[in-house]
């Protein structure tokens, strides 16, 4: 049996539609704890399964931004590491950022994914076309989206939905031919 045949086909749907995804950090490219030193500066840990399957959409074809509430260089540095084409930081309203980009870049709703763990990415979720969660999210979030990854925040939930996207559109496995050759 594929993945592609053990997903919803609506889901798959929505997942074949994508050209963006948009992501959040804490919570979701992280495990969500927020680790600081005693002399006043963040620790981030990053998961490179994520980071991976970031690269694969981009050989894809598809972009991806990242919208977050908070403010970190070292966030900064990981979305310029990965080459995220998009990085909104300091953005509590998520859905002002969202249109923003959106009407800069003219893409449809229905074309954007987003990920998301807390309550100030549901009006993001809300609206686009494909909505994730993580487990580990507030439960008020899991009636507002489309998919919930079987991986945490911060423990390669974003590589699954990336594979997710990619074996909707029919791309894994041109992804995963450089190392089989």
């Amino acid at each position: 049996m594929t993945q592609e045949s053990t997903l919803d086909s609506l889901l798959l749907q929505r997942a074949q539609r994508i050209t963006m995804l948009i992501m959040d950090v804490d919570g979701v490219l992280t495990d969500g704890r927020l680790y600081f030193a005693e002399e006043g500066y963040e620790l981030k840990a990053f998961n490179s399964l994520d980071g991976h399957g970031i690269k694969m959409l981009h050989k894809a074809g598809i972009k991806t931004a990242i919208i977050t509430g908070r403010r970190s260089a070292l966030v900064a540095k990981r979305a310029k590491d990965l080459g995220i084409h998009f990085l909104f930081q300091g953005r509590e309203d998520k859905l002002d950022a969202l249109e923003e980009l959106r009407q800069e870049h003219q893409i449809d709703m229905e074309n954007i994914a987003y990920i998301g763990d807390d309550w100030p990415d549901l009006p993001v979720l809300r609206r686009v076309g494909l909505a994730v969660t993580v487990p580990n999210a507030a439960p008020a979030l899991q009636p507002h989206t489309h998919y919930c990854c079987q991986r945490n925040g911060g423990e390669g939930a974003v590589r699954e939905l990336c594979e997710l996207i990619l074996t909707a559109q029919q791309k894994l496995s041109d992804c995963l031919q450089p190392y089989l050759d």
